[in-house]
C-alpha cells in the first residue's frame, strides 16, 4: 500500500500541483471516519473519503483550487437527496493546497498510526501460512510471520510483513504486546499446542486462533485442562481460543478462502479490543 506521504512527495518533485482533502467533520451515516484523507491532482487521485458524489464535488472543488491557485476551502455537505447520497449523516471536508510541509506532517501522522496498528503473530509458513500473509499484507495490521524453517517463506515477502525466522517461536510470543491476535498454523500437532497454550495463558489476547478440525480442538482441549489441573489453574482460557479458524465456510478448504474468512474474524476480534486502534 502505498502511503498519501510518499505519493505527494512524488508528485511534488515532479512539479505537479495536489490538494489535501481531509475528513474534519463527519456525524451520523457517513462513508468515511474523521482523518480519512485523498490527494487532487489535475488528472489523479490517491486515497479516498468515500466516493460517489461526495468525492466528485471535493475533486471538482480541489481541481477548481488548483486552476485559481487557492490555499484553502472548507466543503460543508449533507449527504441526502441534494448530494444523490442516502446515508444521511453530515461531512466538512477541509481542503489545503499541498505543499512540502504537508508531506511531512503527513509522513508523521501515518507514523503514528503505524505505530498504533495491533499486532497479529502468523506461526507457520506453509501454503496456508503463505495465503494468510499474502490476505493479510494490506490490513492495517503489524503482521509478524513466524518460522524456524527459511526454506518455507517465499522469495518474495508480502510488503510491511516482517519475517522473523526462528526455531523458538515462543519468544516472540512472550514479547509480543497486550492485545495482539495469535494465528498458530504450523506444520507440527504438538508445536501447534504447545503455541496455542502460551497464547491462551497470556490472558491478554485479542485473539488465538489454531487451525485444525473438531477433532483437533477437542485433544487440545483435553491436553489443556489436564495441565490446568496439575498446575491448579482455570481452564477458562479455552474460551479465548478459536479453532477451527475461518470456519464460516466449512466446506470449502482453499488456503485463499480460508484466509479471506479469518481476517474476518480478526477485524471483528482487534475491533474488540478497547485499546486497540485500527487507523484508517
Amino acid at each position: 500500500m502505498t502511503l498519501l506521504s510518499a505519493t505527494l512527495a512524488d508528485w511534488l518533485s515532479r512539479g505537479e500541483p495536489a490538494v489535501l482533502v481531509t475528513v474534519a467533520e463527519a456525524r451520523g451515516s457517513t462513508p468515511r471516519e474523521v482523518g480519512a484523507g485523498m490527494l487532487v491532482g489535475r488528472r489523479t487521485c490517491a486515497g479516498t473519503v468515500g466516493g460517489g458524489r461526495l468525492e466528485w464535488t471535493a475533486i471538482a472543488a480541489a481541481r477548481r483550487m488548483i486552476g485559481e491557485g487557492g490555499a484553502q476551502e472548507t466543503l460543508d455537505l449533507p449527504l441526502g437527496p441534494a448530494t444523490g447520497q442516502c446515508c444521511g449523516g453530515h461531512v466538512v471536508l477541509r481542503l489545503e493546497r499541498a505543499g512540502r510541509e504537508t508531506a511531512a506532517a503527513l509522513g508523521e501522522r501515518e507514523c503514528r498510526a503505524a505505530d498504533a496498528r495491533p499486532v497479529l503473530l502468523l506461526f507457520g509458513a506453509g501454503h496456508v501460512g503463505r495465503a494468510m500473509a499474502t490476505a493479510f499484507a494490506p490490513l492495517p495490521l503489524r503482521l509478524l510471520w513466524i518460522d524456524g524453517r527459511a526454506q518455507e517463506f517465499p522469495a518474495a515477502i508480502p510488503p510491511g510483513v516482517e519475517r522473523i525466522l526462528t526455531d523458538s517461536p515462543l519468544d516472540p510470543l512472550a514479547d509480543a504486546p497486550a492485545g495482539a491476535g495469535y494465528l498458530v498454523l504450523t506444520h507440527s500437532h504438538a508445536l501447534d499446542f504447545e503455541i496455542a497454550e502460551a497464547a491462551l495463558r497470556r490472558g491478554d489476547a485479542a485473539y488465538v486462533g489454531m487451525i485444525g478440525s473438531a477433532t483437533k480442538r477437542a485433544k487440545f482441549e483435553r491436553r489443556f485442562r489436564a495441565r490446568a489441573r496439575d498446575c491448579d489453574r482455570d481452564t477458562g482460557a479455552l474460551d479465548g481460543l478459536t479453532c477451527p479458524v475461518g470456519a464460516a465456510l466449512t466446506g470449502d478448504k482453499r488456503p485463499e478462502v480460508i484466509a479471506a474468512l479469518v481476517a474476518a474474524e480478526l477485524l471483528v476480534a482487534f475491533a474488540k479490543v478497547p485499546s486497540v486502534f485500527m487507523p484508517a
